[in-house]
Parts: structure tokens; sequence; C-alpha cells
């Protein structure tokens, strides 16, 4: 309904604005009206226009009035306050509306203002150094709930899994791993402070001696005391044990592992990264996240992409060498410090070869990059961009969503969680407590910059309080409406239901049906916008404004005619829902 106005008053704007000589054409922005009586659109069009012109704001509002087309879902248009145009739409326009929905049934809602662009969604892409916890799905939710509605409005996405399959962690994990090992062949040691602990490394530990037996093993007792020390355990802090660098400890441990396992060191290194990586697919799968790519961060080394791009940073200038190291000039391209991305004893750093997948990104055609990240990496954003800078890439095709940790509390009080000491809840420990559907909408209804505080114990009851249960409850009860209506023996017509659309007069039934008349508005903005909360906060909206509707009228009445519109309304309000909910991923129940 809204293009519709938004048409008529473009077409008034481009007839008028020649009449006042060489002025830019305003941009005409349509919105819906708080109060009725102010019609069910309104623009200020003509204050905007109104400077320019050296007019009257009042008297271009007039103007444009008469040059709008005529259009028979638009009862009439009238000029307000200091020159805003009020449209108010015929009650056929909400007839009309009812019969779309129930004949486009699951694409009602669906556009295609994205032209078929070709976008890319990048979220999650945990370090597949352990499960994922509930902190990693509040992003999965977010970034699959922004494809889908980008999907929704035209654009062609792409979703991608980042694998961080090389680096400092992975080595850390394969190290780990190789520890518990060698415990399970017997051997005692002192397990590292910055080691991962948690039981999935001892399961890992144990395929790798079930499969290996002792083959792997090797004397490493005495080779300890040749390592930096630890950092001290909470006891040993206590007492006057010295300070160690818990950072060199690990870091001497993995050149240990790497040199005395040699070519077993893949070994330990593959086993642990796959199977890390296949429970990370198992558990976004029944989260319902697909991706159509898992991309893997190893491969870009082995392609070459990662000194191809130190390469043309340093051919074009961007790069200088200092203390052995090479360091971008960021500051160059507004951020607040240079960084580097060649270290003083040749290796490469996070940030390079982060430069070079975004790169690729853009050279495999998208024209759009979307990514979700913790909003711990907040600082990250202005070298990244200023690495795509110096490259040449537009950076306004780089969109970063930070999403705010999500917090959990049962009975009152937070979940504490440490992903390095093993003590966090998992994204499927979650699941199987409240549920995927619950989840999904808890993840999602607020704004990703936003923090989120995720009650378990309201999460598990069925009550009006519970949001996901509220708005399944009312796709339900519409189901039961037709269920009595086939009990009682009666049927429904839907195409002949449309000629008796007039009958619905009632205040609940105007509400829901300007309830309804948004949702292509709220796919629109939530889709370019990448706010899912604002669909959530909507479903929330129209399910409030349908029961208030169920407990205030009788559906079956024996007016036939009425029946029929009733129907028409309640069936039209069922598939938003349904709609509206598989695109948050959440089921549409038909009994509850």
């Amino acid at each position: 309904m809204k293009n519709i106005v938004e048409r008529m008053l473009g077409q008034a704007v481009a007839q008028l604005a020649g009449t006042f000589g060489d002025i830019a054409l305003p941009e005409v922005v349509v919105e819906r009206t708080r109060a009725r009586i102010h019609g069910d659109f309104a623009s200020n069009v003509a204050l905007t226009m109104a400077k320019a012109a050296r007019r009257n704001p009042r008297d271009i509002a007039q103007a444009l009035r008469e040059r709008l087309p005529e259009e028979p879902l638009v009862e009439r248009v009238e000029v307000a306050g200091a020159g805003f145009l009020n449209f108010f739409l015929a009650p056929r326009a909400y007839h009309a509306l009812i019969e779309q929905i129930l004949t486009q049934r699951e694409n009602f809602g669906h556009s295609s203002i994205g032209r078929n662009q070709r976008v890319q969604v990048e979220f999650v892409s945990a370090n597949p150094t352990g499960p994922l916890h509930v902190g990693h799905g509040r992003g999965a939710a977010y970034g699959a709930v922004v494809a889908d509605l980008l999907s929704a409005v035209g654009f062609q996405v792409q979703r991608e899994y980042y694998v961080n399959d090389a680096g400092r962690q992975m080595d850390i994990l394969a190290t780990s791993i190789w520890l518990r090992y060698l415990e399970l062949c017997g051997a005692e040691l002192r397990f590292p402070s910055n080691g991962y602990r948690g039981d999935y490394i001892w399961d890992i530990a144990a395929t790798l001696h079930r499969n290996y037996g002792t083959a792997l093993q090797r004397d490493i007792a005495e080779l300890f005391l040749n390592l930096p020390p630890d950092a001290p355990t909470a006891e040993e802090a206590e007492s006057t044990a010295p300070q160690g660098d818990k950072e060199a400890h690990i870091d001497g441990l993995i050149s240990l592992a790497r040199s005395l396992l040699a070519e077993d060191y893949r070994t330990v290194f593959d086993l642990g990264l796959n199977t890390i990586l296949a429970d990370i697919r198992d558990d976004l799968s029944h989260f319902g996240v697909e991706y159509q790519e898992w991309y893997s961060e190893r491969s870009l080394v082995i392609r070459g992409k990662v000194t191809a791009i130190i390469s043309r940073l340093r051919d074009a200038g961007h790069l200088y060498l200092q203390d052995g190291a090479w360091w971008f000039r960021a500051t160059s391209f507004g951020d607040e410090k240079d960084r580097v991305v060649v270290r003083d004893n040749g290796q490469t750093t996070y940030f390079a070869t982060d430069i070079a997948y975004h790169i690729d990104k853009f050279e495999r055609g998208f024209e759009r990059v979307i990514n979700l990240w913790g909003a711990d990496h907040h600082g990250y954003v202005p070298r990244l961009i200023a690495a795509l800078t110096a490259l040449g890439i537009d950076p306004q095709k780089l969109k970063v969503l930070l999403v705010q940790f999500a917090l959990l509390y049962r009975n009152g009080v937070r979940v504490q969680m440490s992903t390095r000491s093993g003590e966090f809840v998992t994204l499927r420990e979650l699941r199987k407590e409240v549920g995927r559907d619950v989840a999904r909408f808890f993840y999602i209804q607020r704004a990703a910059e936003q923090h989120l505080d995720f009650d378990l114990d309201l999460a598990k009851t069925q009550s009006n309080d519970n949001p996901v249960y509220y708005c399944q409850y009312a796709h339900a009860r519409v189901r039961s409406v037709f269920r009595a209506l086939r009990e009682k023996g009666g049927d429904w017509e839907r195409t002949a239901s449309y000629e008796h659309l007039h009958l619905l007069t009632e205040e609940h039934e105007q509400a829901l049906l300007i309830t309804l008349a948004r949702y292509p508005e709220i796919i629109e903005t939530a889709a370019l916008n990448y706010a899912p909360h604002l669909l959530a906060n909507y479903l929330r909206e129209l399910a409030a404004d349908f029961h208030t509707y169920y407990n205030a009228h009788a559906f079956l009445v024996a007016d036939q005619n009425l029946r029929a519109a009733r129907l028409a309304l309640i069936e039209a309000t069922r598939q938003i829902l349904a709609n509206g909910l598989q695109l948050l991923g959440v089921s549409a129940p038909d009994e509850m």
C-alpha cells in the first residue's frame, strides 16, 4: 500500500517541480501515521520543497494534491498542518490486501528491490577449537535471519563460514589434544594453563589413542624443564612460586610438539580440526543454519593469496620495514595506528590473512559483503576498512555488524562461562533445554548492538510472557477455529469470501487489517537495515492484535457472510504469522 502512495506522490512532485525552475527533485518520503484521524500515510515532501521553490509549504502541498493521479484505492488526500499531505485509503484497499495475502501465500511480502545483487553474508566463523557455545548462537541466529531477509527482498545471497584452520589457536588445540593423549598413555605432566581444557579435548585424545595406540607417544618430561615457566595456578599464585609467562610456555610446547611429532603433528592437528568442525556443522544444521560455502583460511595460504596481497601493498608503497617487521600504513587511511602484516620472524599476521580473504570476496564477484562479528572485534573494523581502501575497494561495500554478547540467566543468576577452561553452555545444550524455536526467537528479539539477557526460565514457560509461545499460539488458534468449523460440518470458500469483506467494520478488525498491511514494509525495512528484531517485534504486535480480536468476537457466527469475511481475515493473519516465523527460522505449529 505504501508503494501506491509513493508512486502517486512521485508523479505529482515530478510535474510540480518543473514549474519552479531548475530545482532538484526531492526524495519522496512516505510514512505511516500514528493516528487514523490523520489518515493512513503522510508525507512532508511539500516542506522539503518549500525552501528551494521559495513558496509557502501549504501552497505547495495544495498544488501537489491537485496533481495527484487518480487511484481507486485512495479515498481522499488532505493538506494538514504546516504543509503535510495525509492520505486516507479506501476500505477496498484493505479488502484487496486480504485477497493478495491469500493468493500469494508464502510469497506475500517478498519483493525485488534487491535487483538480484550478489551479497555475501559471513557469520559465526568461530575458531574450530571447541563446540559452539551460547554466545555463538546469537551470531548464528542473527546471520541466518539477515541472509533470509535479504533473499526475501530480491538479493542473491551467499552464506559463508570462514574456517580459521590455520594459526596459533589451532596449534594450541592440537598441542592440548596431544598432551591429553600422552596422559592417556600414562605420562604425568603439568597441563598448560593456556591450553584447552574441555571434556571434548579428552574425547578427541581418546580417539587418537584408540586409532594409534602409543605410536604418537614421546618422552617429554625432561624437555618441560627447558620451556619458559608457565603462569602459576590459583593455588600457586597464593604462594611464593615465581610468576611465569603462559603465552611463551604454550608457544614452547607447540614448538616441542611440532619437533617431536614431525609429520605426525598433522595427524593430531587434522583430527582435532575435523572432529570439531564436523560437530559445528552438525550443530548449526540442527539449529536451522546452512551455508553455501565453508571457506578455509589455510586455502588462502596454500594458493598464495596472502603473499600476493602483501606484494600488492608493498608495490603500492603502503608498507614499510621497521625493526625487521613489515607495517601497513593504516594511519594514512583513517586507522588510529599502523599495523604489522609480516612479523620480524617472517610469519604473516592474522590481519594480513584477513585482508587477503576480503579481497578474495570481492574478486569472487560479490557487490556487497556483510560480516557479523562479536562486539569484541569493534577495534578491528577501522584497520580492515583502511586496507580495503588502500587496495581500491569502496569501503561502503563492506558492512560489519557487531553482535553483542548473550548473557544466560537461570533462576535469576547469570551463568558464568569460560571457553578456554571448558566451562560453558554449548549451543546444543541450550537447544535441547529450550528448543530451537525459542532459542532462535530469543536471540534476535533485540538489536544486534544491544546486550541480550537470555532468561532460561522465561524461555521454557508456556505463557503470554513468552514471545515465542505468544506468536505460535496465535497461529495455532486460527487452525483451531477451522478445525471447529469442520467438526460442525461447515466449510469456507476462500474466493467467495472476498465479496463480503466490507462487513469487517469492527474496531478490532480494522486494527488487525492495518497491522497486516504493514508486513511488506517491515520485511523491507528489516532487510535493508539488517534488523531482524523489527520482524520479531512486528509478529508480537500482530499476535497481540489477533488475540485481542479472538477474545472479543466470535468467528463462527450464524451470519454466513460475516463468518466468511472473518475467516478470511484470520486466515490472512495466520499466513502472515507463518511467513514471518519462517523467516526467523521458527516453526508455526497447528496445535499447542
